[in-house]
């Protein structure tokens, strides 16, 4: 039973997550509300590792979420709960594309998409700031106003916005200098 309703959740995540793997990421959130199989905290690791590995990140999570549910067989239906909806739509699309891309109606709709999509992943970019760079837990538990902030989580995504924006190296330099800085100052 764990194999189909990791197989629904996946297939509904990889149907509505339009515009790549960190749109899933509410749905993500939404799976870890609802049935516990991971924390928020587990979330934010999933996407740092799914980054910095090599392949999709929606695949990556989903194959990390199956495999921490239901071992190697729950990877192998979230993997492919996550990618059937894209084959079914890439193929219907592929059929009909053609004779309908200059029609108005399909470019309204794509205009309209590219908004939700944007929003998606500004939600989920909000979620993954709210976890990595303020501890909401631990003001509400001391009122302390300095409390809200993990300033050295603070300080790193400073560096690495300052950085980013004066030198335009790939991201794997920052990824693995964040793992570093981590690993010695066991953030």
């Amino acid at each position: 039973m764990i194999y189909l309703q990791i197989f629904i959740e996946f297939f509904k995540t990889g149907l509505f997550a339009i515009g790549g793997g960190l749109a899933t990421l509410p749905f993500l959130q939404n799976i870890s509300d609802r049935f516990g199989w991971f924390t928020s905290q587990e979330l934010i690791d999933m996407l740092a590792i799914s980054e910095s590995t090599p392949g999709p990140i929606g695949i990556n999570m989903a194959t990390y979420v199956g495999y921490k549910t239901a071992h190697f067989l729950g990877a192998i239906f979230a993997v492919i709960g996550e990618v059937t909806p894209s084959i079914i739509i890439i193929v219907l699309i592929a059929h009909y594309y053609m004779k309908f891309n200059e029609h108005p109606k399909v470019a309204a709709a794509f205009y309209g998409i590219r908004p939700a999509v944007t929003g998606l992943i500004g939600a989920a970019g909000f979620e993954v700031a709210k976890v990595s760079l303020f501890n909401i837990s631990k003001y509400l538990h001391t009122h302390n106003i300095l409390d809200i902030f993990q300033v050295k989580s603070l300080l790193l995504f400073a560096v690495i916005i300052f950085l980013l924006n004066k030198y335009q190296k790939h991201p794997i330099y920052f990824l693995l200098g964040a793992a570093v800085i981590g690993i010695i100052f066991k953030f």
